[in-house]
């Protein structure tokens, strides 16, 4: 890795702590942040010419520190306002002993803030990401997302929200919020709801990083851990599930010699070694299923009866639209089409899902496999019209085509 390189990723792994120490400091999140990334660009200057310090963490948060006392002082100049204990010049600023990032990142998923607005703020505050690149990643300008960000950290200072880790009674339930936004990210990454790619590698790899992070900060919780398995079992296969063209290859058509095996066995440690030990949650639930998905040599050697009691699990502990569609497949392939679109049935009156094309598609599958041809054509026809993905649709279309060329 070259120098330079080098110091890009220092930067990025010590510009969350950086900015938590600020924000504890000073309070102002927009000010802080504006005041660590001049500390970033002076960083970016300075360090390939001088040699990275002896303590960068702390030359960081110095110079951002020094940044956001000269913006105080110009305030104080334009407004004639005293800001005389912030504008004390102590001498060396002392450099705080703990990491503030995990208190950053339950304030960037805050429940004041819509889900758009948590996820933009997570890429940009403690991912790291410019605005422009958070903006190509969900396909929106860059304004748009410049805005949303902006009002994110309004609604934050208008909260009041202190910069401090909630009190124990709120912490489970805020770090539920936060492996929520993770998993969002990731998502998106994985498939992508909207455009012409099926895949945002950059998302995908951002939310594998900052669930690391997490992971490192609180290695006894077990959904944390869960989570970081469920990405890395599921983005194993993202070299297979695109085609040389773009297009999606289902799973059942994936060259599983493709799937990144080292991935693999790190997500199946993972989760075989969390488990036993930890009280079993969602996450960790969809991450045994992902596993026995990956550790079987062929789609035929797929143990579905355990992805079936694993999805019934699922269904008792995190019950959900999604839960129950993702285990009528399984039904299906345990006691047949027939018995797998009876279990769908019950989701048609759904209004949540009635015209989800991932219902629409998994229906017409099902009809696929019973032999009603002319219904399986309708329905992929249907979740054609109805996904805002290219690669989906096109997918959708083609085999709908196929079909009827029978």
């Amino acid at each position: 890795m070259s120098d330079g390189r080098a110091i890009e990723d220092l930067l990025r792994e010590l510009a969350p702590q950086v900015l938590g120490a600020v924000i504890r400091r000073f309070g102002d999140f927009a000010a802080a942040e504006d005041a660590v990334q001049e500390a970033l660009i002076a960083a970016a200057v300075h360090w390939p010419r001088d040699g990275v310090p002896e303590n960068p963490r702390g030359w960081l948060i110095q110079t951002a520190v020094r940044r956001r006392i000269d913006q105080l002082r110009s305030e104080q100049a334009r407004r004639r306002r005293e800001e005389a204990s912030a504008l004390q010049d102590v001498g060396p600023v002392a450099t705080p002993a703990g990491d503030d990032t995990v208190i950053l990142l339950f304030l960037c998923c805050h429940p004041s803030l819509s889900g758009p607005s948590q996820i933009a703020l997570t890429l940009r505050a403690v991912g790291g990401l410019t605005t422009a690149q958070i903006a190509a990643a969900f396909l929106v300008p860059e304004a748009t997302m410049a805005q949303r960000i902006t009002r994110a950290k309004q609604t934050i200072k208008a909260s009041g929200a202190r910069f401090a880790m909630p009190e124990p009674a709120e912490r489970d339930a805020r770090l539920r919020v936060v492996l929520h936004v993770l998993y969002l990210i990731f998502n998106e990454g994985y498939a992508a709801t909207a455009g012409p790619d099926l895949v945002v590698p950059r998302l995908s790899a951002e939310a594998i990083r900052l669930t690391r992070w997490l992971r490192r900060l609180l290695p006894a919780d077990g959904e944390v851990a869960g989570l970081l398995a469920l990405m890395l079992l599921n983005d194993a296969r993202r070299a297979a599930r695109v085609g040389p063209d773009g297009r999606l290859v289902p799973l059942d058509e994936q060259d599983r010699t493709a799937w990144d095996r080292d991935a693999v066995a790190e997500g199946v440690a993972l989760i075989s070694e969390t488990l036993p030990r930890a009280r079993v949650g969602p996450y960790q639930v969809q991450a045994a299923i992902a596993a026995v998905h990956d550790e079987a040599a062929t789609m035929d050697a797929t143990d579905w009866p355990q992805i079936l009691g694993l999805y019934d699990l699922l269904q008792r502990i995190a019950p959900s639209p999604l839960v129950t569609l993702n285990r009528a497949v399984a039904v299906a392939m345990v006691e047949g089409p027939a018995a797998g679109l009876d279990a769908l049935s019950g989701l048609e009156s759904d209004p949540r899902l009635a015209t989800y094309h991932r219902l629409l598609a998994a229906r017409a599958h099902l009809l696929e496999m019973s032999g009603d041809t002319a219904g399986a054509v309708a329905g992929y026809r249907e979740a054609a019209c109805r996904t805002t993905s290219l690669p989906e649709r096109r997918y959708l279309t083609g085999r709908a085509l196929r079909l009827a060329a029978k």
